[in-house]
């Protein structure tokens, strides 16, 4: 089901995360990838004997050749992926292991008799959920309604109308709004509205001439004849084909990546009252009214392809668009319908566009499911901090962001690229920086939400209405600051620069990131650089936009933003050199705002671990200085394997390279030449005049 509230828009920059391809059925199982490492005992670091898994190096390859390999190549070359994966890492351990204990805890509740109202909500729907019996009974009678609506509809207004309701129905829609924040404005909430309406990961599955993505389109065909057959469609494969031809068309609207995500570009603030003379053609009234926002202003993110897709809904056949929204209402509930839709729509997600063998286990995909903001995310994490996250944690927390701060303070003020004036404004964003940790001051409340432990799709939809209401009803506020856009259990992190907020759930400050037991070295280069990565967001080639009170302006002086972009531009075209898989590279351009974060969170932390030092020199511990410590701990929470599907669909939609890529971040810190003995000639080398030095 497609989330566009406001608890489901607030993660802005994330710290790992999963491009288009990765939204629909399994792909959201790479990130819940599994792992059973015991928890270390008390006093002493999970991993090895400093915090560091020593076993997973490959000391055959030189450092300055393949920091990656060095750091991960022997678990590299011996892992096996499991069938029911996609991608695996140092990532997916963490995720496991929290999904492990949401399960814990949704089993403990589902057997008891004396619960409260919200275990009563976490019971019911997940035993709704696991009833395979009722659902496969069902087949696809639970989205009837649905297809009876989008088979009646006669006019464009009628097709918009349906537009206008896909928060609650699933389908997919070339138009599409959520509720955001005012970026000219951050105390106030305003709609985002932006084209939208594809199935495959990303505009280039549908233009690129290759065989590869050719095999894909006619892969996508057959599966929707197979979807649209459900509903007991005749013609199938002939109106599939129509289909595929309208999203090319739709696709052939859509900015690339790269651009979606300049900030100066999709800021395009309109008056409601202006929005049907500046777009025409389209029935604003009648998809807003579905919404059930008041939408007194309004920002449209892509205005060339919005007036593109206007066009298409008045121009192509209504015959096709009904087509389009009975496949796209099939596929995009298929997880809650029988397993016969479900294992298709797998074959094809999953399988041939992914790379993954087998489903998930069903109660992963329960706990994926139930997980999420708009969920019961903020239900389950309350239990979830309870039992799995000490305070203590939390207070080392602080004072390693803390540590963080007074280093990229004093960074700011070395800067021999940036003027004072630049630099008053640079501190005082800084200064700003509001850090939240672990959970949230303020629990979401449930009150009032009613779910059935007999209907899976209802029990969806309810919570769809739910959250949307309470996102109605607090349009016109004035925001509000104390909700997270991620729950506790989640292992990511983000930052959100209408708040200018750096955001860490609970759940990653675990190992490789975060053990209180292991060497600050390691902690440093693990979930200090991950703080420093998000720091980085703030001041990456789009946060930089948004000054210290979150408000998007330019704060710079010319001569100090020529000199920023000059350096970003260099580091865009050191990544896209990055080939993972024949003829496709990383998209420098696209991953920028997370590789400056990489590259100058790094910085950061290594300032910081040298000031916790006092001028001292680190011990050596089992033969590694400090500095191969940090750095090892680095590459190893960059450690990864992938399906070579979903590398491909990492390199085309997601806005991260992959973690073989990313833990080559060191290449531009001189520390990291002395500390292996990089030297000329080896492959990574990079003469000091090419490596970026940013922040």
């Amino acid at each position: 089901m497609k989330k566009t509230l406001i608890a489901s828009a607030l993660a802005a920059a994330f710290l790992a995360g999963c491009g288009q391809a990765e939204q629909k059925t399994e792909q959201k199982a790479e990130q819940t990838q599994e792992s059973k490492q015991p928890v270390a005992q008390q006093g002493q670091p999970e991993l090895g004997s400093f915090g560091v898994d020593l076993s997973a190096r490959n000391e055959s390859v030189k450092p300055g050749d393949d920091f990656f390999m060095y750091a991960s190549g022997n678990w590299y070359d011996n892992f096996e992926m499991p069938a029911d994966k996609t991608r695996y890492g140092a990532f997916s351990v963490l995720a496991e292991r929290s999904d492990d204990q949401v399960k814990a805890i949704i089993d403990e509740i589902a057997v008891r008799d004396d619960l409260n109202a919200e275990e009563q909500l976490i019971a019911d729907f997940y035993n709704a959920y696991m009833d395979v019996e009722t659902l496969n009974a069902l087949g696809i009678k639970p989205i009837e309604p649905l297809l009876n609506d989008i088979s009646a509809i006669e006019n464009t207004d009628q097709l918009t109308k349906v537009f206008g309701s896909s928060w609650l129905n699933g389908v997919s829609a070339p138009i599409g709004g959520g509720m955001w924040f005012n970026r000219l404005d951050p105390n106030e909430y305003q709609m985002s509205v932006g084209a939208s309406g594809l199935g495959l990961p990303d505009r280039s599955y549908y233009l690129e001439e290759s065989e590869r993505f050719e095999k894909t389109r006619q892969a996508y065909v057959a599966h929707i004849a197979e979807m649209l057959a459900f509903a007991g469609t005749d013609k199938a494969t002939e109106r599939a084909e129509a289909i595929l031809a309208l999203e090319t068309k739709i696709a052939e609207g859509h900015w690339p990546r790269e651009k979606r995500r300049d900030r100066d570009l999709t800021l395009n603030q309109i008056e409601r009252s202006e929005l049907a003379k500046e777009y025409p053609g389209f029935n604003w009234d009648v998809f807003f009214a579905e919404t059930g926002y008041q939408v007194p202003h309004l920002n449209v993110s892509q205005p060339e392809p919005i007036k593109a897709m206007i066009e298409l809904i008045n121009h192509e056949d209504l015959a096709v668009w009904k087509d389009y929204l009975t496949y796209h209402a099939i596929s995009g509930n298929a997880s809650l319908l029988s397993e016969d839709i479900y294992n298709a729509n797998f074959a094809f997600y999953g399988k041939h566009l992914s790379g993954q063998q087998e489903p998930r286990d069903r109660w992963k995909r329960a706990v994926s499911q139930m997980s999420g903001t708009t969920s019961l995310g903020f239900a389950i994490g309350k239990v979830y901090v309870d039992r799995h996250f000490p305070e203590s944690s939390k207070e080392q927390m602080s004072e390693l962001v803390e540590n963080l701060r007074k280093a990229l303070g004093q960074r700011i003020d070395n800067l021999d690229w940036m003027g004072d004036e630049t630099k008053v404004n640079a501190r005082a964003k800084l200064a700003a920086f509001v850090p939240k940790i672990g959970y949230p001051d303020v629990w979401q409340s449930f009150d009032g939400l009613k779910l059935n432990k007999d209907d899976l799709i209802g029990n969806v939809r309810n919570l769809s209405e739910f959250f949307r209401a309470d996102s109605v009803a607090k349009e016109l506020e004035k925001t509000d600051r104390n909700r997270w856009g991620m729950t506790p259990q989640r292992v990511n992190a983000y930052y959100n620069a209408s708040f200018n907020e750096i955001v860490f759930p609970a759940a990653i400050l675990q190992p490789p990131f975060f053990d209180p037991n292991a060497d600050p070295a390691v902690n440093y280069g693990g979930i200090g650089a991950v703080i420093g990565h998000e720091m980085g967001h703030g001041f990456d080639d789009q946060g930089s936009k948004s000054d210290a009170n979150g408000i998007q302006r330019n704060w710079w002086t010319e001569s100090d933003r020529a000199a920023f972009e000059a350096k970003a531009d260099k580091l865009a075209e050191q990544y896209s050199q990055y080939e993972p898989i024949p003829g496709n590279f990383v998209n420098g351009r696209n991953s920028l705002g997370e590789n400056i974060g990489d590259v100058g969170g790094l910085a950061m932390a290594y300032h910081a671990y040298k000031l916790s030092l006092n001028g001292e020199e680190a011990p050596i511990i089992d033969g590694l200085t400090g500095d191969q410590r940090f750095f090892l701990a680095w590459a190893q929470v960059w450690k990864e394997k992938r399906t070579e599907q979903s590398m491909l669909n990492q390199l085309r939609a997601g806005t991260h390279a992959p973690g073989r890529y990313r833990s080559l971040a060191p290449r531009n810190h001189d520390a990291w030449y002395e500390a292996f003995n990089v030297q000329e000639g080896d492959k990574l080398y990079l003469k000091p005049e090419e490596r970026v030095r940013i922040w």
